[in-house]
C-alpha cells in the first residue's frame, strides 16, 4: 500500500459485480496501491452474497456483508432468512446484514414484499449481533419507522449513499447510526447533499464507493471502483474545513467501530493534529461537569484517543509536540481543563515561543478561582490568543449545564477573566456551544459588553 497516502476504507463496494469480471484483481490491487486499506463488497441478494463471502476469503483486506436488496426482497424467505445465517455462521469475514432496506423509487418488488424482506432482516441481524446497511430510496419515513419499530438501534449501523435531508440525518444519528456518502457529493449540483454533509458530526460519517456505480466527478461516466473513494473523502475535507488526514483517520475510526474492520491507532495522545495546528492533551481533570462534554461517552476527538493514563512532564510533551515549526499554532486544548496545570502550561508555551510558534489556550476560564489569584499577567508574553468557553448568558443557565463545582460563583469568574484577558492576550474569544435551548444571541451579547469576539461552536463537533 502507499505509505505517502492517508488509510482510507472503502465501507461500500460490489466487487462481485460483473463490471469486474474481466479486470477484478487488478482493480484490488489499484485500491491497495492508492491507500485503499480495507473494503467492504456488499451483497444484493444470496448470490452475490455468497460471491462476496468467498471473495472475502481470498483477501486478507476485503470483509464481506451478506443480505438481499428490496429489488430482491422476494428472496428474503423464511429459506432465504436461513442461507444467510448460515452463510454468517460458517464466516468470519461476515461483518454486516446488507445490503437491505426500501427503494419506493424503482418498485421492482412488490412495497409490502419489501417491508417484511427488511424486517426479517434486521431480526436477523440482532440475532446474530451484527450490524445492518441500509439502502434508502425515495422511502425515508418508513424507513426510520421500521428501524425504531424493528429495534435496529440494538445492532446499530449505516444509511448507505445517503440521501436524505439534515432533519433525517439528525433522526438517524439519535439511533446511533452512521451516514455514508459516495462520489456523488461531488457533482456540482449536488448542493442539498453536501449541506447535509457540512451539517452533521464528521465522527458519524462513512466514505464509500457504491462500486461499480456512482463515480465522483473526475471519472463521471467510467466505471467507478475502490480506489476513487479518495475524492470522496477530498470533498468532505473541503466541506468539513479538514485535512484529507482528518478525514482518512476519523472515518477510517468510525468504519472500525462500526464493522470491527481495518487497523486503528488508538494510542493514547499527548499532542495531536487537527488541520495545521497541533493540540497538546496535558490533563483530563476539569473544573467543570458539562452536560454535553463527549468525554463521558467517549474520549474521542477527530479520531485521536484523549484518555490519559497518567498527566505528562515537561519532557514527555516536548517528545510528543516533535519539531512545533510545521503547524500554524499550537493550542493547549485536551479532554481536560489545560489551566489546572498551570506551571506545565507556562513551561512548555515558553518553550514554544523562544522557537516562533503561536500559542492558543482554550480553557472554561474559571483559572483565578481554582488558584486564588489572577492568572491572566503570568500568561502575558507567552500565549497570544485564548478562548473562554462562555456557553450561557447567566449564571442560573450555565450552572445547570456545565455545572461548575464552584457553583455560581463560576460563572460571574468567567466574566471577569474575559474582560480582563485582552490586557494580557492579544486575542481573545468567548464561545458558545449551540446547545438546543440556549440563546446564543444573549451570549454574543454579553461576549460585546465584556469587550471580545464572539464564535458559536457546533453542537456535536468536537475539535
Amino acid at each position: 500500500m502507499n505509505q505517502h497516502l492517508p488509510p482510507l476504507i472503502d465501507t461500500h463496494a460490489h466487487l462481485d459485480n460483473e463490471q469486474f469480471d474481466k479486470d477484478r484483481e487488478a482493480v484490488i490491487a489499484r485500491a491497495h496501491e492508492n491507500g485503499i486499506s480495507h473494503i467492504l463488497s456488499v451483497g444484493c441478494d444470496l448470490a452475490s452474497s455468497r460471491a462476496n463471502v468467498a471473495l472475502s476469503e481470498r483477501h486478507p483486506n476485503i470483509s464481506a456483508a451478506v443480505g438481499i436488496h428490496p429489488h430482491d426482497a422476494v428472496e428474503a424467505d423464511a429459506a432465504g432468512i436461513v442461507e444467510l445465517k448460515a452463510m454468517i455462521g460458517n464466516s468470519q469475514k461476515i461483518v454486516a446484514v446488507g445490503e437491505i432496506g426500501l427503494d419506493f423509487y424503482r418498485d421492482r418488488s412488490p412495497r409490502d414484499v419489501q417491508r417484511l424482506a427488511f424486517r426479517r432482516q434486521i431480526a436477523l441481524a440482532r440475532e446474530v449481533d451484527l450490524p445492518i446497511i441500509v439502502h434508502d430510496r425515495d422511502a425515508h419515513e418508513e424507513v426510520l419507522q421500521i428501524l425504531n419499530e424493528e429495534n435496529a438501534a440494538a445492532v446499530g449501523g449505516v444509511l448507505h449513499c445517503f440521501s436524505g435531508d439534515t432533519a433525517m440525518a439528525r433522526a438517524c444519528l439519535d439511533l446511533g447510526f452512521f451516514l455514508s456518502f459516495p462520489g456523488t457529493i461531488t457533482y456540482p449540483k449536488n448542493d442539498a447533499v453536501r449541506e447535509v454533509v457540512r451539517n452533521i458530526p464528521i465522527d458519524h460519517l462513512l466514505v464509500e464507493t457504491d462500486c461499480p456505480y456512482l463515480t465522483p466527478q473526475p471519472f463521471r461516466g467510467r466505471r467507478n471502483e475502490p480506489a476513487h473513494v479518495r475524492h470522496t473523502a477530498k470533498m468532505i475535507a473541503e466541506i468539513k474545513g479538514l485535512t484529507i488526514e482528518d478525514v482518512a483517520r476519523i472515518s477510517s475510526l468510525n468504519a472500525f467501530k462500526l464493522f470491527g474492520i481495518g487497523d486503528v491507532d488508538q494510542t493514547t495522545r499527548i499532542a495531536y493534529q487537527i488541520r495545521d495546528s497541533l493540540y497538546l492533551n496535558i490533563t483530563n481533570r476539569c473544573t467543570n461537569a458539562c452536560t454535553f462534554c463527549a468525554k463521558f461517552k467517549d474520549f474521542t476527538v477527530k479520531g485521536h484517543r484523549l484518555k490519559l493514563d497518567h498527566e505528562p512532564s515537561f519532557k514527555e510533551v516536548i517528545q510528543a509536540i516533535g519539531d512545533p515549526s510545521t503547524f500554524n499554532e499550537v493550542v493547549f486544548c485536551g479532554y481536560g481543563e489545560p489551566l489546572l496545570r498551570l506551571d506545565l502550561l507556562k513551561q512548555v508555551a515558553a518553550w514554544l515561543h523562544e522557537r516562533g510558534v503561536e500559542v492558543r489556550i482554550n480553557t472554561d476560564g474559571q483559572a483565578n478561582l481554582v488558584h486564588g489569584r489572577n492568572v491572566l499577567p503570568e500568561l502575558a508574553g507567552l500565549v497570544d490568543a485564548v478562548s473562554v468557553s462562555l456557553n450561557a448568558p447567566d449564571a442560573q443557565t450555565y450552572q445547570q449545564i456545565c455545572r461548575s463545582r464552584f457553583g455560581l460563583e463560576g460563572y460571574q469568574a468567567i466574566k471577569e477573566f474575559l474582560r480582563d484577558a485582552p490586557q494580557h492576550i492579544p486575542s481573545v474569544t468567548a464561545t458558545a456551544v449551540t446547545l438546543p435551548g440556549i440563546d446564543i444571541a444573549a451570549c454574543r451579547q454579553v461576549a460585546a459588553e465584556l469587550g471580545v469576539e464572539f464564535r458559536a461552536r457546533e453542537y456535536n463537533e468536537v475539535g
